[in-house]
């Protein structure tokens, strides 16, 4: 029942725009006496099995005083800046007809709070197929009993506490309140896809995409004509003009800052991803930063400080050592309908001239029915009755392997295909994230792990040879879509749909933004 609540919650706050700031229900719609609400009362009002365990420990006496659910009610009313809506958290107290059921009701308020801000609004393993990245775990119930013993402000504070407080989740919360606050005064419909459109061309669509950079602030307004039914002239004004269909230098300028925005190639070509990207108006931005915070509240707090971040949206890595980024690179990752999963898997070796298993679904569909002549020119053999591409200069896996210890054969490695890493589209691989100059990375990663001298044994050998690494090194493959980069909340789109997915389990309406799949024809893992 929790999830229903929350889920409508959120939804409700960005339809309904940018009025009632953290929604109604001030203090005098949740007040209750607790001496009014005996212990029978209150154990036959209660319903919720968190409420029910948290009464128990305090032997069934009510908590909400006056002030304590003036404390909550001011606490709640910073939901909006989490991308939520208080009135979601409050609809039972609004209805509760007893002071027993108005007591229960504020104790449910609460726990729902904060199992969103510790834990998320929804759970992602219910939602995507593969979600193993490690979660936050807060016992909330607990918490709040503690916080209900901790005196004035209490509540309020440990509330404050359970969401991120990381420079980033603040980040995205200012940018989210700015672009809720617009979205209002902004109506304009979806620009569809279709052919590309250079500088210099025609194009019906392009009066929409004009609309859409000046909407975003790329492009400076048109002036309006004289008022008063006369020209600058003084003569009687002319209908006004037809707005142009031409693809002007000045649009091509403010495209490329949008393509620099949304990590697009800046080359003021107009096709399907820039236009998912002209598309995310102020609206679409506040719910792709609400879909993106709540992401953030699934994950553990306190990551581990030596880790590799991948973020599949951006085709990037980050590898952090002892809790400062110290490299980030480019990665080529999983196309669409080739999702690399969102997953927590530690490195524990790197393997030199790496053999790869063909899994059978891209022998089957890509790969026999090419032919033995083809097979033949790209190493690939059968052994023990599978695909095997031997380790040469044309192995899909390159010069190293990067293994993971998971269940789902996803792991780092190089590849062949170095250009692949200049394009902005990097979604097109088979699932696993091809890493930009990897065999540089695995010797820094040897290097701090003390096995340099084993791996450079093993590459010269020039067969598969494994070197374990001492130390795991923890992996988290994320899926961020808007995050912070230099200092400024910068978007990418959403390859994988997964923003869409997401918005819908809390609640929203239709896609957040049109999105066209696309099928790259490559081997490789």
């Amino acid at each position: 029942m929790r999830r229903v609540l929350v889920c409508v919650s959120v939804a409700a706050l960005l339809v309904a725009g940018c009025g009632n700031e953290g929604g109604s229900g001030g203090a005098e719609s949740a007040e209750v006496n607790p001496k009014q609400v005996s212990p029978e009362a209150l154990q036959a009002a209660v319903k919720d099995e968190r409420a029910r365990k948290f009464y128990a420990a305090r032997n069934w006496a009510a908590v909400w005083s006056d002030a304590r659910a003036e404390e909550l009610t001011g606490a709640l009313g910073e939901a909006v800046r989490h991308g939520l809506n208080v009135d979601g958290y409050l609809e039972k107290v609004k209805a509760a007809g007893s002071p027993a059921e108005r007591e229960a009701s504020l104790t449910v308020a609460a726990l729902d709070y904060a199992q969103t801000l510790a834990m998320g609004a929804v759970d992602p393993r219910k939602i995507f197929e593969v979600y193993e990245v490690p979660m936050n775990k807060v016992d909330v119930v607990g918490g709040l009993g503690q916080a209900i013993g901790g005196g004035d402000g209490a509540v309020k504070t440990w509330l404050a506490g359970l969401a991120p407080q990381d420079e980033e989740y603040k980040a995205l919360q200012e940018a989210y309140v700015q672009y809720r606050q617009r979205a209002d005064a902004e109506q304009r419909a979806a620009i569809q896809p279709g052919d590309k459109i250079a500088p210099g061309d025609r194009d019906p669509r392009v009066p929409q995409i004009a609309q859409a950079l000046q909407s975003n602030g790329y492009l400076a307004a048109a002036q309006p004509a004289p008022q008063g039914g006369e020209s600058a002239e003084g003569n009687a004004a002319a209908p006004a003009a037809k707005p142009s269909n031409i693809y002007t230098p000045q649009m091509v300028q403010a495209v490329k800052k949008v393509q620099t925005d949304y990590g697009i190639e800046a080359d003021g070509i107009i096709g399907n991803s820039t236009l998912e990207a002209l598309n995310t108006g102020a609206k679409e931005r506040a719910r792709i930063l609400a879909v993106n915070l709540e992401r953030r509240r699934w994950l553990e707090r306190t990551p581990p400080k030596t880790r590799i971040d991948v973020n599949t949206a951006a085709a990037e890595l980050a590898y952090w050592r002892d809790g400062q980024v110290a490299d980030r690179r480019r990665v080529v990752v999983g196309q669409p309908d080739w999702e690399t999963p969102e997953l927590g898997s530690p490195i524990f070796r790197l393997v030199a001239n790496p053999d790869w298993v063909v899994p059978e679904s891209i022998a089957k569909e890509e790969i026999l029915p090419k032919g033995a002549a083809y097979m033949a020119k790209e190493n690939i053999v059968m052994k023990n009755g599978r695909l095997v591409q031997q380790p040469g200069p044309k192995s899909a896996l390159g010069l190293v392997k990067f293994d993971m210890a998971n269940d789902h054969a996803i792991y780092l490695h190089d590849t062949p295909a170095k250009a692949l890493f200049a394009s902005t589209n990097r979604h097109s691989s088979h699932g696993c994230a091809r890493v930009e100059d990897a065999l540089g990375f695995a010797r820094m990663l040897a290097d701090q792990n003390g096995v340099r001298e084993q791996f450079e044994k093993a590459l010269a050998t020039k067969e598969e040879t494994p070197v374990s690494l001492p130390n795991r090194i923890p992996v988290r493959l994320l899926y961020h879509s808007a995050y912070l980069d230099g200092g400024r909340v910068v978007f990418r789109t959403d390859p994988y749909g997964w923003d869409d997915l997401l918005a819908k389990s809390l609640g929203f309406e239709g896609q957040i933004r049109p999105r066209v799949k696309t099928h790259v024809a490559d081997i490789g893992p």
